[in-house]
């Protein structure tokens, strides 16, 4: 559920941050196209907004060299160019989905579900395993039929793990899921979430691969 927003546009940007924030979203937000790569190849991230027109590089050139570097996660190109050529380019060039400005937080948001269930394996926002059922769309999570009520970043700890079923994530990877670049939880914040969650969806889930992180099996 963290995301990589490449945005000049200062009103834009922290608008954006904060709407994505609001719907169970971690933001790391960049104002030029050659940090990128850098954080790409450090950290980890479900999707990427880019914006084209930026002030130190072309966004077409960003996702260019991301493709070429070999990372495939989800990029959503974001941008007022609206021309058909633009488009095509920005669709062959690697990028899954344009979106033109201006355009509908609604869309945006039903965009970027698409994505990462593409991503994830699911066709389906409504996300199922075993007796779990979590819904991307509501944010609403079910056990056994029941609901369960968690707290925001439980549920970012558990969608992630839910969309990247079957892959170990480290506790660091999980933290930068849930504050980004703005990480001040304490080194014990992760255990806690994830002690609680056992609690209320079953202790048998959420398996600890000891010195590794934390998977649930596909």
């Amino acid at each position: 559920m963290r995301i990589l927003l490449v945005e000049d546009d200062v009103m834009l940007g922290k608008s954006m941050v904060t709407s994505l924030s609001r719907h169970g979203y971690t933001v790391d937000w960049l104002q030029q196209g050659n940090g990128v790569e850098v954080n790409l190849n450090t950290e980890t991230f479900m999707a990427i907004i880019l914006d084209l027109t930026l002030p130190d590089t072309d966004g077409l050139e960003v996702l260019r060299r991301v493709r070429k570097a070999g990372h495939s996660l989800p990029i959503l190109i974001l941008t007022a160019r609206d021309e058909i050529d633009d488009r095509v380019k920005g669709l062959d060039g690697g990028a899954d989905d344009y979106l033109v400005k201006p355009f509908a937080l609604e869309e945006l948001l039903a965009r970027l579900r698409v994505l990462i269930r593409r991503v994830s394996g699911h066709t389906d926002t409504q996300l199922e395993i075993g007796d779990l059922s979590i819904s991307l769309k509501t944010n609403d999570v079910h056990y056994q039929g029941n609901p369960v009520k968690l707290t925001k970043n439980e549920f970012k700890i558990l969608a992630t793990l839910v969309t990247q079923s079957g892959r170990v994530l480290s506790k660091e990877s999980l933290q930068q899921v849930l504050h980004g670049w703005d990480d001040l939880a304490s080194d014990n914040a992760i255990e806690v979430h994830i002690h609680n969650l056992r609690k209320k969806i079953g202790g048998q889930l959420i398996k600890n691969i000891r010195g590794v992180g934390y998977i649930i099996e596909s």
